[in-house]
C-alpha cells in the first residue's frame, strides 16, 4: 500500500468514527453516536453549512473528494460540516472553514437554521456566509478542486436536468432559501480565478 492509499485509509477511518452531535425532529440533542452509526441508520443529526462569496458576489464553490462519507465527487457551494459532539453551530462553520478552505479571521454572519430530508441524509442545517477575496488552501482529503460561480449560475446548474446530479441537494436546498430571504445577488466585474496556497 502506497503512503497515499494508507493516508486516504486512515481519513476514512478518523471520519467514521467522529463522535457527532443527534438531534430529535424538533433539534433536541439526543445520545451523540459515530459518524458511521449515524450514516447507517439515517439519525438525525446536525451540520453547518457556509457561502463564501467575493465582493463580487463569486462564491467558493468545492468540489468534494471521492473520500467523503456524503455525496463524494459532487460540487458544493457550501464548506462546513458534521457537528460534533458538545460542539456549537459556530465552532463547528469556524473550524470547518479553516479546515477545508484555509479561510480564518473573517467575519462570518449568521443567515438562518433549517431542517433538511432526502432518500440520504435527515440533518438541523445552520446556513453562515462572508465575504472574502483572499487565497484558499484546499484540505486534500475533503476538497478536489475550487471553482467561482455566480448564485444564479449554483441555481442553475442544480436545477437543470442534465447537470442537477452533479451538486450536493442539501447545499441546494439552502442556497435556494437564502435566494428566497435575501433575493440573488448578482455577479459584478469578470469571474475571478480561485487563488491556491
Amino acid at each position: 500500500m502506497s503512503s497515499s492509499e494508507s493516508s486516504d485509509v486512515a481519513y476514512i477511518n478518523k471520519s467514521a468514527t467522529e463522535v457527532i452531535e443527534i438531534v430529535d425532529i424538533d433539534n433536541n440533542v439526543l445520545e451523540p453516536s459515530t459518524r458511521s452509526v449515524m450514516r447507517a441508520n439515517g439519525l438525525i443529526h446536525r451540520a453547518t453549512y457556509a457561502l463564501v462569496r467575493t465582493t463580487g458576489n463569486y462564491f467558493y464553490v468545492q468540489k468534494r473528494s471521492m473520500l467523503k462519507d456524503y455525496c463524494p465527487g459532487l460540487f458544493d457551494p457550501t464548506p462546513g460540516g458534521v457537528v460534533a459532539a458538545g460542539e456549537s453551530y459556530e465552532a463547528t462553520n469556524t473550524r470547518e472553514v479553516e479546515e477545508e478552505m484555509g479561510i480564518a479571521g473573517v467575519d462570518m454572519q449568521h443567515c438562518f437554521t433549517f431542517y433538511y430530508e432526502d432518500s440520504i441524509t435527515r440533518c438541523w442545517g445552520d446556513l453562515w456566509e462572508c465575504v472574502y477575496d483572499g487565497p484558499i488552501k484546499m484540505q486534500k482529503e475533503e476538497v478536489d478542486d475550487v471553482v467561482m460561480m455566480s448564485m444564479d449560475e449554483i441555481i442553475s446548474q442544480a436545477t437543470a436536468a442534465s447537470t442537477r446530479g452533479n451538486f450536493t441537494a442539501d447545499s441546494i436546498f439552502a442556497c435556494q432559501r437564502y435566494v428566497e430571504l435575501n433575493g440573488c445577488p448578482p455577479a459584478v466585474g469578470e469571474r475571478p480565478e480561485v487563488k491556491f496556497l
